[in-house]
């Protein structure tokens, strides 16, 4: 990884993650080509919480039609951070 800052791009905000961040599991949009362990270090190091678990999606790029042909919107990857018992991150 060439900055450390760029391995989470956003927080993903729909009705189930806002359900799940109640039980302790977060929606991160996340760089393509980070890996499991650097988003664990990154939330323990950033965040100061203990990670337990990190689930990785991937999600299907959209055909999209422009002026003069078509083309797909970018490649996006949605990481699941599930937190220890009693670890909560208040920033977010």
């Amino acid at each position: 990884m060439k900055d450390k800052y760029s391995i989470v791009k956003g927080k993903v905000l729909t009705e189930k993650s806002v359900k799940d961040s109640e039980h302790g599991k977060l929606h991160f949009y996340v760089d393509p080509d980070a890996t499991k362990n650097e988003i664990k270090r990154f939330i323990e190091t950033f965040f100061k919480a203990k990670v337990k678990k990190v689930n990785i999606i991937n999600l299907p790029r959209k055909k999209k039609r422009f002026k003069n042909g078509e083309g797909f919107r970018k490649l996006r990857i949605k990481s699941i951070v599930t937190l220890k018992e009693g670890e909560e991150i208040k920033e977010l």
